[in-house]
This record gives C-alpha cells, structure tokens and sequence, in this order.
C-alpha cells in the first residue's frame, strides 16, 4: 500500500468507482440480453413463417424464382435439409439459450437452431414444409442478425465518465488532504526546533479546529522558550556578576597560589556550566542559513583549539559551500570536541565529508567509546555515563545541544565505535537538492 494519505484514499475511491461502473456496466448487459434475444427469436420466428408461406403457396415450378428474390431482397437464404449436412451448434451462453428457448416456444420444440451449417456461418433454423417432417428445410438469416456488436461508443463515453470521476475524486481528496499535509511539514518543522509558518484555518470544521489548535500549540511553545531563555539569561547575569567579583577577590585576597589556583578553576567550571545551560536555551532556529564551506569551518575551531594550547587534527574536509548555521554548527562541533577532551583526551581529530546526500561532520577520539546501547540515552538532557567515561564533571547537555542543532538542519546525530577503538561522534545534515 502506498505510505501517503492522499494516494490510499483517491486509490481506494478509484476502486470504488470502478467497481460501482463494472456493475452498472453488467447490469446493463443482463437488461438488454433478453430484449435482444427476444428481438431475434422473432426475427428468426418472422423469417421461417414467411418463407414457409411462401413455398406453401407458391408453385412448384415458381419456388425458385421466388428463393432468389428472398435471397436477393431479404438476404435469406433457404436450403434442402439433408442428413449429411454439417451443422455447428450455437454457443452454450445465456443469450443464445434465452434465444433457443424463445424461438422454440414460438415454433416448437422441434425446431433446431444452428450457427452454421455446411461451414456457412450465420443464423439457422430447420422447419419442415407442409406438416411433413421428411421434407425439412434450413432458412438461413444474415450473420449480421446474429451478430452482437459490442457498443464502442457507449464504451468510449463510459471511458470518458470514468475519467471524470477520477479526475473529481483526486481534486476533493488533495483537497481535504491540503491541510493535513501542510500540518504535517509544520510539525516537522516545530520537531526541528523551529518555529513554523501560521497554519491557514480553512476547509471542514474539524480541519479548521485541528489548524486553530496547532498554532495555539505552536505559540504557546514559543512563548515558553522564550521566557526560558529570557530566566536563563537573568540568572547567567546575575550569576557572573558575583563570579566576576568571587575572581578578583581570590585573586587580590588569596596568597596561596595553590587554593588561588583551584577557586579560579572552580569559578571557572561555574562559568562553564552556565554557559551551556544558556546554549541549550538558545533559539538557534533564528539564525538564517549561509553558504559555509566545511573546511572552512573546521580549520576555523581547529585554530580556535589551538590558541588556547589544545590542538586539534583536521583531516579531510569538503570545500563546498553549503547552506548552514555556522554559529549553530560551531557550538555542536564544540561540544563535541569539549566531550572527546573530557572523557577521551589524547588525540582528537575533525572530519567532514559528503556521503549518501548528507554532509557528514565528524569529531574523532581514541577513548573508551561508548557502549552502542547507551548511545540514543545519551542524547538527552542531564544524561552521564559515569561508568564507561571518567568522572570528569559536566552537566549533561552537550550531546543535547548537538542534537538539537542536528534536528534543526533536519539531520542527526550518531555515536559509534570508531575503528581501531574510540568515538566517531558524527552530525549527519542533508545536502541540498
């Protein structure tokens, strides 16, 4: 079946109407069968009364001439029933038994009916002459009485009615299925974590409800983020306000370096933490796509990386500009490398590629992975593997920013082994077409 909504409905009621029309189309068969058959028997009825008259009253020596006129006026042609002649019964249907039956009532029983005799095809009836049954005679109608001539322009205009239908049915199902199709791109795009076009309120009642409450959904979802982002961004400034004075006073009042040292880094991984909360708060949806090239963006954190001392292997890389968020990739791709420094260390590597229509960024380590199991759980928000990683602290949501920047690009995000051991943490974004 097929997986659309619009194609299974206008198939089913295709089916329907080409049922409805092959029943009317048989029933109109069997209607006009028995009229037919009807108007055939007494055709053949009014063939062989006439022309035993005709023999019966007419001369011996005038029978001839009188055949040939027949023959040349009415198309009937009248033979000598032998019993060596070759007869071909006619078809076992219902039309020609209703035929058989009827032409049989009106001359009698005894009457016998053929499609051909002597190889001769047409409509034959055996009738003897004067009451004497040696003397038996075939009158032959033209075959084109016999003839059922199949009614092509009735067809053709059945046809035509047929097409219409359909024609009609695929218009009224697009039609009430516009707005399930334009409700659907738009939860799409609301999964994606964008904020999507308002739904027009048109068409059925229920079509128009389901519209109204989609963009009440839409809007109260957006005024919910918003106001996150808007608490979060008050408590990130009320927080680094103190932060910032915590910092100088351990510098100014501390005189052991040591304690001095680890109040900074403390104050430090305070700042830290805040700052991911506030990324993961971020709207991002309102950054518009620009043409980015990947390369580019890769040597650009690698060099980032590097200034502070952490230097970051790029291998290859695609130079293709593609329509991306470069600030959003940016944070998810530093996520990543905050991740593979955190729980991996050692060598860590960034890669970007085109495979199977997706661009394929990937952030390479050499630590202990994680467990393929684990891998969907870990893409949620506050979610740690304390077991298989060090305990190294964080808060959680760096792979659900990542993901989250994936969703947006309509893509995602894959953790797996990584061949020789390690994770390949890879944002997968769809090329464009």
């Amino acid at each position: 079946m097929p997986r659309t909504l619009l194609v299974r409905t206008f198939l089913l009621i295709s089916l329907l109407i080409v049922v409805a029309v092959g029943i009317w189309a048989a029933l109109f068969g069997l209607a006009t069968r028995e009229p037919k058959a009807r108007h055939l028997a007494q055709l053949t009825t009014s063939a062989v009364n006439l022309t035993h008259a005709a023999l019966v009253a007419a001369a011996p020596a005038k029978r001839r001439a009188l055949l040939f006129e027949l023959s040349e006026r009415e198309g009937i042609r009248l033979l000598p029933a032998e019993p060596e002649d070759e007869v071909e019964p006619l078809a076992d249907d219902a039309f020609h038994e209703l035929y058989r039956a009827e032409t049989r009532r009106r001359l009698g029983d005894d009457t016998r009916l053929a499609a051909a005799v002597n190889g001769e095809a047409g409509l034959w009836a055996n009738f003897p002459l004067a009451g004497d049954d040696d003397d038996r005679y075939w009158v032959m109608l033209p075959p084109e009485h016999a003839e059922r001539v199949f009614p092509w322009h009735w067809l053709g205009w059945g046809l035509a009615s047929l097409a219409l239908a359909l024609l009609v049915a695929w218009l009224i199902v697009s039609r009430v299925t516009r707005p399930l199709r334009a409700l659907a791109g738009a939860a799409r795009e609301l999964g994606r974590g964008r904020r999507p076009a308002t739904l027009a309120t048109e068409g059925a009642d229920e079509l128009r409800q389901l519209a109204v409450a989609f963009n009440q959904m839409t809007e109260d979802l957006a005024r919910i983020a918003a106001e996150r982002a808007e608490v979060l961004a008050g408590i990130s400034h009320d927080l680094r306000t103190p932060l910032a004075r915590l910092r100088l006073e351990a510098e100014m009042s501390v005189a052991d370096e040591t304690a001095r040292a680890a109040i900074a880094a403390d104050i430090e991984q305070m700042d830290a933490i805040i700052a991911q909360f506030l990324d993961y708060a971020r709207a991002d949806a309102d950054e518009a796509p620009a043409p980015t090239a990947p390369a580019v963006l890769l040597d650009e954190i690698a060099a980032r990386y590097a200034r502070l001392g952490q230097p970051l292997n790029v291998l290859d890389a695609s130079t293709r500009p593609l329509p991306l968020r470069p600030q959003a990739i940016r944070r998810a791709l530093a996520n990543l490398v905050d991740n593979a420094r955190k729980y991996a260390g050692g060598e860590i590597a960034l890669r970007a590629s085109e495979a199977e229509g997706m661009l394929q960024l990937e952030v390479l380590d050499r630590g202990p992975g994680i467990p393929e199991a684990e891998a969907e759980r870990m893409k949620r928000p506050f979610t740690r593997l304390e077991n298989a990683r060090t305990d190294a602290a964080g808060t959680g949501l760096g792979l659900a920013i990542v993901d989250r920047v994936a969703r947006l690009h309509g893509g995602r995000l894959t953790l797996a082994a990584r061949d020789g051991g390690g994770l390949a943490a890879t944002l997968s974004l769809p090329l464009p077409r």
